[in-house]
């Protein structure tokens, strides 16, 4: 496994990569955004982790620009901003998952695991169809009245959890679990987070509200008649 490590701390970035050593993971580690994109145009890797507040591009730049050249690698994105403007944005920008600093090296590996399993909700082997969204498990793909919505992996994964949920509602411990393979026990809003993200590509622009809170409870996927 390699992993791309962008991290402007010296101390923690070296104490990153020698946990990581520890469990025979390979860490490039940069510290300077810029140098990003260079290096991951010529090298590959199966993960990155990316601090936001980094000298040269921030780290959700870096996100957008390591999202258009690969749509697919999983992208974790550390900071000391715990904040839900900031997870929002990182969202937007590609990224899969959020970890706040400080943080424990266990906590980290789990992020990285669940998200290198890459493990898809279990899918019918038709399209998904609610009211003008279709859900394409055959080319991985959103459409909302025939216009794709480029959501990224763990969005998709959380549209589907609630489409095959049939309207039923999902509660945010199934959805963690689901999402994860493990409860998110710190940063509660975390469910919120993702759910603000996919409102917005998939809500925002059409009277016809599809996702749907309850509250107490959790969430549903279904046309608000």
């Amino acid at each position: 496994m390699k992993i791309l490590l962008l991290e402007d701390d010296a101390t923690l970035s070296t104490e990153i990569e020698k946990y990581f050593t520890s469990k025979s993971i390979n860490c490039h580690s940069i510290s300077n955004g810029d140098m990003v994109e260079k290096i991951y145009k010529k090298d590959e890797f199966d993960l990155a982790i990316l601090d936001i507040n980094v000298p040269g591009k921030k780290g959700i730049e870096v996100c957008a620009a390591i999202r258009n050249i690969d749509k697919t690698i999983p992208i974790l994105m550390l900071t000391a901003f715990g904040e839900i403007t900031d997870k929002l944005a990182a969202f937007n920008k590609g990224a899969d998952d959020y970890l706040v600093k400080p943080f424990h090296f266990e906590e980290l590996y789990a992020r990285i695991n669940a998200l290198l399993k890459r493990k898809q909700p279990e899918q019918l082997e038709a399209d998904i169809i609610v009211s003008d969204l279709v859900i394409s498990n055959s080319e991985m793909k959103v459409f909302r009245a025939g216009i794709e919505v480029i959501l990224t992996p763990k969005e998709f994964k959380l549209l589907s959890i609630l489409a095959l949920a049939s309207g039923r509602v999902v509660s945010k411990n199934l959805i963690s679990e689901k999402l994860w393979d493990y409860q998110v026990i710190t940063n509660q809003n975390t469910i919120e987070v993702y759910i603000n993200s996919l409102r917005k590509k998939i809500d925002k622009n059409s009277d016809v509200k599809l996702i749907h809170t309850k509250v107490g409870y959790g969430y549903f996927l279904k046309e608000d008649k």
